[in-house]
């Protein structure tokens, strides 16, 4: 190795901003040395409610509740009678745990109160908690604010949390778990050691390639790094927005001439009256939308007016409707009266949405299309493989009335929505949120100016930035702007 290398490296991390250490001067309004209460479980008559506090008062609050001079054993449970501090009245008997900081969830200590859940108990436990000196209500996220503030989670694993919170499918709850356990800042963190490497040894060479104190091909393995990781970072930017539909959900998007069965179909994927059904073309006039689980996988799905040239205004806007939000769909269902197959309405859609949609390059699919033959309880067997309206377009058939053909249906979705929105089980990672996409798309383009062989200090320029990036990605940087939004989406006691 070369002269002075380690004293480097410690100066190159050290104006990284300590990238080890998860701190954030941005933590919020929270002051430190606030104890905070809340109620962490739901709101509403239960049978065990969870009331929890955070803070260097957590031990007071406890002893004042309880008249025990000492706290339970740590992170046992033990039954305590509670009272309230002032008038000594009994309040409840509950389990009371102590968790004593900083092997707690927030990094402080903490209490946990479980309760019997009647609104009167709850009510007058926080009322109690409320007459402790040193002790406010907390805000929203406030508790998981305050386990980032101390290095118990990232900002990653934060927002995993959130998800997990609000999960809603099992691809959702998969997901979620998986970025709440780190994967994707451990991986963010493999990709700023690699920087934070990189940037040593160029700074190295500044300083001490004149002196020939360097091994041969330095800067050689630093291009051979830096250019992997680009090709790391452009994967991972061009999962097309997997993550951030198997967040938000996914759009499915039915459409197809007047009459064809859209609404039916839209009423037995979601197992509910969505859409008025009736024999008379042109009753779906607006967008009409439904979340829904398919498979597992999180669904926003429309129903749309049928595709014709509309006999009136309002038909007209409904038409002009439904073709806006089919282009705006992930996964197309194409939906045609088996029985109908060559009216002009149902040649018109096969040549002005179908073909297009199968016409796509493999290599770049926009949209995703399932053509489907409704009605099929209609026809024989035999009719619908021999049309030659839909000679090399593959179909299924279905019959919204019978229930035949749902499985196939259910199966076909299936397969599409693990391909836009990916397999949360398996693979790297996926970006869940734009601001994911947003802060690698900047570290890329910030190595796209590392060029050595024409300016060494701009290149080392060129690192710190692209790290940066990656610290912000991982909170170690966020502005508090960012970091409001993120907290808010939390519930008062989590």
């Amino acid at each position: 190795m070369w002269r002075g290398l380690s004293a480097l490296a410690t100066r190159a991390v050290r104006a990284l901003g300590r990238p080890c250490v998860r701190r954030s001067s941005d933590a919020g309004t929270w002051a430190p040395g606030s104890t905070i209460f809340a109620l962490s479980s739901g709101q509403g008559r239960c049978a065990i409610a969870v009331i929890r506090t955070s803070g260097p008062a957590s031990a007071l609050a406890l002893s004042s509740l309880t008249a025990s001079r000492e706290p339970p054993p740590a992170r046992s449970a033990s039954l305590r009678l509670l009272r309230h501090p002032r008038s000594g009245e009994p309040l409840d008997r509950a389990l009371v745990l102590w968790f004593p900081g900083p092997q707690s969830f927030t990094g402080e200590d903490c209490v946990e109160l479980h309760v019997h859940g009647g609104p009167a108990v709850v009510s007058g436990v926080l009322q109690a908690l409320g007459s402790v000196p040193g002790l406010r209500p907390a805000e929203a996220g406030e508790f998981t604010r305050r386990a980032f503030a101390h290095g118990k989670l990232s900002l990653t694993e934060v927002e995993g949390l959130a998800d997990l919170i609000h999960a809603e499918t099992e691809a959702q709850r998969r997901q979620a778990l998986r970025q709440m356990d780190g994967e994707l800042g451990q991986l963010c963190q493999d990709w700023a050691n690699i920087l934070t490497k990189a940037l040593a040894h160029v700074e190295a060479y500044i300083d001490f390639g004149e002196d020939d104190n360097l091994e041969e091909g330095v800067l050689e393995q630093v291009d051979r790094d830096i250019r992997a990781l680009e090709t790391a970072l452009g994967s991972h930017l061009r999962d097309a927005r997997r993550g951030q539909r198997l967040r938000s959900g996914a759009h499915v998007v039915v459409t197809g001439p007047p009459n064809a069965g859209k609404s039916s179909l839209v009423n037995l994927l979601s197992q509910k009256p969505v859409s008025i059904v009736s024999p008379e073309p042109g009753t779906t006039r607006d967008v009409l939308e439904t979340p829904v689980d398919l498979a597992g996988f999180p669904v926003l799905l429309s129903d749309t007016a049928g595709l014709r040239e509309g006999v009136g205004a309002v038909e007209q806007e409904g038409v002009r409707r439904a073709r806006q939000r089919l282009e705006q769909a992930d996964i197309v269902l194409g939906v045609l009266d088996a029985s109908d197959l060559t009216s002009p309405s149902s040649c018109s859609f096969l040549d002005t949405v179908v073909t297009p949609l199968v016409a796509q390059s493999p290599d770049r699919v926009v949209q995703r299309l399932l053509l489907l033959l409704n009605k099929s309880d209609l026809l024989p067997t035999s009719a619908l493989t021999s049309d030659n309206t839909l000679l090399g377009i593959p179909h299924l058939s279905l019959s919204c009335r019978t229930g035949d053909g749902l499985e196939g249906l259910l199966q076909a979705l299936k397969t599409e929505l693990a391909a836009v929105c990916g397999d949360p089980s398996t693979g790297p990672p996926l970006l869940t949120r734009a601001r994911h996409q947003y802060h690698l798309q900047s570290c890329l383009d910030a190595l796209s100016h590392y060029q050595p062989a024409t300016d060494l200090a701009l290149s080392a320029e060129a690192l710190r930035l692209a790290r940066r990036h990656l610290s912000h990605l991982s909170g170690r940087g966020g502005t508090t702007e960012v970091l409001d939004l993120i907290f808010r989406d939390f519930c008062v006691g989590k």
